[in-house]
This record gives C-alpha cells, sequence and structure tokens, in this order.
C-alpha cells in the first residue's frame, strides 16, 4: 500500500482529472469508439468528439496542474514575477513539443544526452554559486550554446566515420 504526501498529489491530480473529463462529457458528446485520427465525427447527423480529442484536452490540463505546481519551486529561484508568468506560459505552450523535438534530434546525434547532462551540471553549479559569484546571462547562454553545438558536432563527425558504407561495384 503506497502512502504519503506524493501518493495524496497524485491521487488529487487523477481525482481531477476524472472530474474534467466528467464535466467534458457534460458540455459535448463523446462518441463510444475512435474514428482513425479524427477529433470530432458525426454520428447521426451531429458533430461529436471523440475519445481522442477527450485525450488531448486531458493532456493539456495535466500540463496546466504541473506548470501550477512548480510555481513554488520557480520562486525558490526568483522573485521576479515576470519570469515565474513567462517560464509557465512557455511549460504549458511548448516544452511537450520541445521534448519530441528533441528526442527525434537525440537519435540523430548521439552524444547530445551527454551535452545536455553537462548543461545540467552548469546551470546546477551557477545556482550553487549564485552567492559568490553571479554569472551573467549572456556568458550562461553561450556556455549552454557551445556545449550543445560542440556536442552535435562531435556526433556528426564521429557518426559519419563509423557509418558503414555499401560495397560498391
Amino acid at each position: 500500500m503506497c502512502c504519503g504526501i506524493g501518493a495524496a498529489a497524485g491521487a488529487a491530480a487523477g481525482a481531477a482529472l476524472w472530474a474534467a473529463l466528467r464535466l467534458l462529457r457534460r458540455i459535448m458528446p463523446v462518441s463510444s469508439s475512435y474514428d482513425g485520427e479524427k477529433f470530432f465525427t458525426v454520428e447521426n447527423g451531429k458533430r461529436i468528439a471523440t475519445p481522442l480529442f477527450m485525450v488531448i484536452c486531458l493532456v493539456g490540463l495535466t500540463d496546466v496542474i504541473f506548470a501550477v505546481d512548480s510555481i513554488p519551486a520557480i520562486f525558490a529561484i526568483t522573485s521576479d514575477p515576470f519570469i515565474v508568468l513567462t517560464s509557465n506560459v512557455f511549460a504549458i505552450l511548448g516544452l511537450r513539443a520541445m521534448f519530441f523535438l528533441l528526442q527525434a534530434v537525440a537519435s540523430k546525434f548521439h552524444l547530445l544526452n551527454y551535452g545536455l547532462a553537462v548543461v545540467l551540471v552548469f546551470i546546477g553549479t551557477k545556482m550553487v554559486l549564485i552567492d559568490i559569484y553571479k554569472i551573467p546571462v549572456a556568458v550562461s547562454l553561450a556556455v549552454v550554446v557551445a556545449i550543445l553545438a560542440v556536442t552535435m558536432v562531435l556526433s556528426v563527425r564521429s557518426s559519419g566515420g563509423a557509418a558503414p558504407s555499401a560495397p560498391r561495384k
């Protein structure tokens, strides 16, 4: 049996998602089956949502829940309300798409995972040193871009040399 704060938070989020699903079903009729990749379909002459549309709505709601849940963590890093607002807006709008983009790119750049790990170490070190030395934003961005560029270039060079070539006739 699992208990504790994490389990309670997970149960609360699950309850919120079920409540949202019930509310969506009251607002709009939902088909009992999928219609390919369509969000809406026509049944008995009426346009109704498919379960796929419900999934998309719940994924979006999950993004909002996690963005709101991260507000205290952001306030632990900064007290600037503009940064808190924009970080949550970007989290809601694009980080899921960014994850899938990075996932697709990671297969082409096999060293990118190591570069991202080095970036995380750099950012963590920057956060630890903030009271001792404040690294300028331009320098931080330059370091992150340089790390990612180096890992991408090394990935291309190492895979280019290691790629098997087709026999020539």
